[in-house]
Order: structure tokens, then sequence, then C-alpha cells
């Protein structure tokens, strides 16, 4: 038990005391420790610097031991502590799963300074209100990935006055910029060590939820270093595993921290590549690996196709959207043991499946609770409902995040006590096995990723062909969903689907907000007060397979 459970000055976020006294009960049952990611990052490297990383990319293939990555990160801290960051300043990375963003993750950390992770393909709009909101010191940025042109969007962003650094990994290097080469030769391990505390903020995120501004997700090192510590034991002895998730996606930032700590080897990708990722199966031995239905269903396709070894594949783990029955006997067909997963980046594992439940419980439910996290299912008003009934989940765990960085987000996301509203629907079985059935949010979720419905139709409603729209998540078989736009159009006005993309590229968003499915319409499902039910409409795109790409 810690001799120092809690530190007021980590708690952004504590209505009533409900945080400070979890934080005491995780102390006192052993899921939080007064360690820091600094420490267990140096501790990883004695204990298994010879352990590889793998980055995989359009690039090439290259492979970093956890030393190497480790004294690289260091020099990178004194690097960025010469131009002025220190702990608790915020250091934004819009880098994919390369070598560079690698770094600098671990060296912000080392800094004691906090990691913002940004997904690679959000656009200047996206990334001006991120920066904004959260006050980053220092950006981080390719100069080109894939077909992405990253110097001239940051023509488009919108700096801060907080924003003091911009640095491009890559050659080129414009204006008052700062290139790679040059932020290397500045390298020296020369900097303080941070005085820092195990509840301090550590990593920051930005989520679409139901609003149309993202929010600022914040975790501490204990709620970050609990869910890798549960994560990692239950993974057993040390495995390679393979991870398709972007850095800026929850179980991204999961994957390359725990390179750091974990003591298992790591295959990272940029971008998901289906026979790629096969054939880095088959050539470093991977045992487990993660993704949507989308990645596992494409990745047995290829390594079918391709005829490529996936006998060493043991484990896959299907989350973040949802997984029909058939995509996991796929797996189970081939003696690939496969497993359902609930979480967010609020809370990152709620529950999930492992290689002892009975199959039935593996393939039609989200799995049994993760240790330390608790759920109830509640009403409406917040009331308990029994065993077996649908309702909303809320939840509390070890893992569970601080807060959002804007304050009035977190107004009416928690209940008394600290639980979580997570916004899903579901329920609990007699086994004590969690179903997701339904969400309350009106999101999209697009190949893992959250798609906020109200910024895609504050967006659209700016096109001047667009009288109203509600926007809505189509089934897709290989997304899982796609963006659906129901639009009533002005008088006279012709408008499709060209003309949105021209639009939104036009508003520099990222690509996978763009509606794929545009509807027609003369006017929309009402409540009684004139709110649109989207429940119906996402009910008539489950029921018909959308007609063509434009219907009425």
């Amino acid at each position: 038990m810690s001799e120092n459970p809690g530190n007021p000055g980590g708690m952004l976020f504590d209505p009533g005391g409900s945080r400070s006294a979890l934080c005491r009960r995780w102390y006192a049952e052993g899921y939080y420790r007064d360690l820091t990611f600094p420490v267990v990052m140096a501790q990883g490297r004695r204990e298994f610097g010879d352990r590889r990383t793998v980055f995989y990319s359009e690039r090439g293939t290259r492979e970093v031991t956890v030393d190497e990555l480790h004294a690289r990160a260091k020099g990178l801290a004194g690097s960025l502590y010469g131009l002025g960051v220190r702990s608790g300043d915020v250091v934004a990375i819009q880098v994919p799963n390369w070598v560079e963003g690698n770094l600098m993750f671990q060296a912000t950390m080392l800094l004691g300074a906090v990691v913002l992770p940004i997904i690679h393909i959000y656009g200047a709009a996206e990334v001006s209100y991120i920066l904004k909101e959260s006050g980053a010191k220092v950006l981080v940025i390719p100069d080109r990935w894939r077909n992405i042109d990253y110097l001239d969007r940051l023509q488009h962003i919108v700096r801060t006055p907080q924003l003091k650094r911009v640095l491009i990994v890559g050659d080129t290097a414009p204006g008052n910029t700062i290139g790679w080469t040059e932020l290397e030769g500045m390298a020296t391990a020369d900097y303080p060590e941070p005085e820092l505390h195990a509840d301090d903020l550590a990593v920051m995120l930005f989520t679409s939820g139901t609003t149309s501004d993202p929010k600022g997700v914040m975790h501490s090192h204990n709620s970050l270093l609990a869910e890798l510590g549960a994560s990692q034991q239950e993974a057993g002895p040390a495995t390679v595993t393979l991870s398709p998730w972007p850095a800026g996606h929850i179980a991204g930032v999961l994957g390359i921290l725990r390179g750091y700590i974990a003591g298992s080897e790591s295959v990272l990708m940029d971008a998901w590549n289906a026979d790629a990722a096969a054939r880095l199966i088959a050539e470093y031995s991977v045992a487990s690996t993660s993704g949507t239905p989308y990645f596992i269903n494409s990745l047995l396709d290829a390594a079918s196709e391709g005829n490529h070894d996936l006998s060493s594949l043991k484990t896959v783990l299907a989350g973040a959207a949802n997984v029909p029955p058939e995509t996991l006997q796929r797996c189970e067909a081939l003696g690939i043991v496969t497993f359902r997963s609930y979480g967010s980046s609020e809370h990152p594992t709620i529950s999930g499946g492992d290689p002892s439940q009975p199959l039935e419980k593996r393939t039609h439910t989200d799995g049994t609770l993760r240790p330390g996290c608790e759920v109830r299912i509640v009403d409406d008003d917040g009331n308990d409902l029994p065993r077996g009934a649908d309702g909303e989940i809320i939840s509390i765990g070890p893992d569970q995040f601080l807060g959002y960085h804007q304050p009035s987000f977190n107004e009416d996301a928690f209940y008394p006590g600290g639980w979580f509203k997570t916004g899903d629907i579901g329920h609990l079985d007699e086994d004590g096995y969690l179903t997701i059935t339904d969400r309350k949010k009106d999101i999209i979720i697009r190949g893992g990723e959250n798609i906020a419905s109200k910024e895609v139709e504050d967006l659209l409603a700016t096109h001047p062909a667009v009288s109203e729209v509600a926007v809505a998540a189509m089934p897709d078989e290989r997304l899982g969903e796609k963006v659906c736009a129901f639009v009533i159009v002005r008088g006279g006005e012709v408008l499709d689907l060209t003309d949105i993309a021209e639009h939104f590229a036009a508003l520099q968003v990222a690509k996978q907000k763009v509606p794929e499915h545009l509807v027609l319409v003369d006017d929309l499902p009402r409540t009684a007060s004139g709110k649109v039910k989207k429940f119906e409409l996402r009910e008539r795109l489950r029921q018909t397979d959308g007609g063509s790409a434009t219907t009425r």
C-alpha cells in the first residue's frame, strides 16, 4: 500500500472528492503504485533492453531495440529541454507509427511533459482546435506521409500563442521550424530529472463523442500503468504482438507504451495493409494481435490469397466496433483463439474475453470485467436494472481517465461516486459476462475511429445547398460503419456526394468524416418537440442495403 495515496495536484476533476476516494482505494488494493513512466521505462531498459520493436511502413521495415530507443529518447529529451519544454508542458505529436514518433513519446515522458497524440490523418481544422484547447507548447509532424503533405497543411493550422515550436520529421523544415536532423544534433542527456507523482497527468488525447468538438481525455501515469499491467498479466509470458492501431488512438498509445515497459516485442504498422500484416506475422512469429472486424477479415483474406503462414498467431482480440460472431468463427476455424473486448479512450478496457472462456461466451459477449473494474446497468434516471436487462453501462476502474480537459464536458459525464457514463447500452448475464447491444452516444465508429455525428452535421450544414441534415451510422461489412447523411436540400438546389467531398476538402477536415452515403429526403422523423429521431434513421439503414450512393 502506498503511503502517499493520491496527489491533489493530479486531481484535475474531482467532484465531491469521489476521484480522491477511488484513488485511495486503488492504492490500497495494489492497482496504483508510486511509479511513473520515466521510472518504469528505465527499469524496462535494464531488464529487457535487447527486445525489439519493429516499425513497418512503405519507407521500409526497421528494427530497434528497447535499449536504443531509450538511449535516443534521453538525448531527444535534452533537445526538448533546450527548446524550453518543462514538466507539465503539452507536446502534440501527429506522427504515424514511425521510430521518430515513438522516440518523441518517450522523450516527452522523460521530461515529465504531457504526451498529446493526434490521429495522423486529422486535417488542419481538427489540429487547430486541439492545439488551442490543449495549450500545446510543441507540435511534431512529418513532412509527408503517403499522400498527405503536412507542410502544406501547416500553412492552414491556426497557431496559438502557447505554441512555441514546430518540429518536422523529415529533411525539409521550412520557415520557423526545426527538422529532425537538427533536433537530434541538439541531443544531450543533461537535463534535470522531473519531479513527478504517479497521479499527475501523463497523456491527453482527443476523441470524438456526441458533441461537435473533440473531447480532451486525460490519463495519469497510474491509470495507464494500471491498464498496461493488467493487459500484460493476462498476456502471460513475453510474446510478439502486432498492433495495427494508429498512434493517436488509445489502442495505438497503449501499443507504443507497452513496448517500453512490458518485455514483449512489438510490430507496429503506420497504415493498415493486410498482405503486409500477414507477411509480418509469418516473419516475426507474431503470437497475438487485435483489431476491428475489418482488420481481422482482411487479414484472413490476404493470408488465404497470398498463402501466408499464420500458424504462429494464437490469439486475436476484436474490438473498437460491432463484432459479428462470424468474424470470430473464421479465426476459430483456423485454430486462432478469438475474443471480444470493450472499452473506450476514457476507460480503455472495461471487459474482455480470454482463451479459457467457452466459445459461445467469447463469440457472443464482450467478456467479463477486468480486475478492479465495476459496471452498473442503469435506466435513464440512473436507477439500477436487474441482471439481463438492457440499460446504460456506467463504470469505474483503475484505468479510468481523470476527466475531460474541458470542464464543461465533465458536468454530465459522471454519476455520483465517480461512475462514468459510457453512453453504451448493454447487460450483464447471470455468469457476469457483459454484452454491448446498442449505443446512446450519437457517434459513428468507422474502422475503429469515433466520428461525432454532430460534427459532420455542423460541417455539412454550411453547404449552401443544405437546408437541414441528420447524420447516422450506416452498417458496413468492411469498416463496421460508414457515415450516412440524410439531407433536405434548399429549393432548386442540387447536391451529390462529389459536391459534399469538395466542400469537406475545402474545410480541411479529415477524409474519414466525409459522408459516403447520401439520402435526399423531404422531411426527417421527429419527436413531438421537433428533435430528429436518430434511432429511426439507424434502423432504416440496418434494414436496407442503402441502395445507390445517392437515394431519395
